[in-house]
């Protein structure tokens, strides 16, 4: 919880809740932390996404949901959800991003952009080629690059057509994520 506190505090615009793997919490001890993290998330203003688990969305009142290629149907999360969440799809090619427009999405995730530890079943890396793809053809959601993004990246990323990037081991795993928030932000032209 300390690492999302941090991470607030330093400016991130969003948060995603993303409990998989092998030690990921369970139980009451799980929706206990999912719902200190919400509620963290609301007291600094900041939108709280549940990854891949509609009840728990639902349950928790998110701001949103982000679903990727394997897990439910966007479509069928959209007619559950109507407009009381923001909807957001992975995307690993054109095809799927125009899928997830067609579904009803708010924005995609387009990724992997490099190889990522955070994700073992991830596709293969893409770099910024879907973006670029995306932006030159007037795609018309807004498109966050994922897996494997460092701060070094986000002028290629931004400059290929991406409105933001999602990161986790980049903040989690860094040795001051204070700043690497900031890095992140100044890098985007938000600090």
């Amino acid at each position: 919880m300390e690492t999302i506190r941090i991470a607030l505090q330093a400016g991130i615009t969003c948060f995603q809740w993303r409990e998989k793997g092998e030690r990921a919490l369970t139980g009451n001890e799980r929706l206990d932390f999912a719902y200190a993290a919400r509620q963290l998330c609301r007291d600094y203003q900041v939108p709280f996404f549940v990854d891949d688990d509609l009840a728990l969305a639902i349950q928790l009142k998110a701001d949103g949901i982000h679903v990727g290629q394997k897990d439910e149907q966007a479509r069928r999360v959209r007619q559950k959800i109507g407009n009381t969440m923001w909807l957001g799809v992975s995307a690993h090619s054109t095809e799927e991003a125009e899928k997830a427009l067609h579904d009803g999405a708010d924005y995609i995730g387009v990724g992997p952009y490099k190889p990522t530890q955070s994700k073992s079943d991830a596709e293969a890396p893409i770099g910024d080629s879907i973006i670029r793809q995306l932006s030159d053809a007037k795609f018309p959601l807004p498109m966050v690059a994922i897996g494997g993004v460092t701060p070094d990246d986000v002028p290629d990323i931004c400059s290929a057509g991406a409105s933001g990037v999602a990161v986790i081991s980049a903040i989690s795993k860094a040795e001051d994520p204070t700043a690497a928030v900031k890095c992140f932000l100044t890098k985007l032209g938000k600090g």
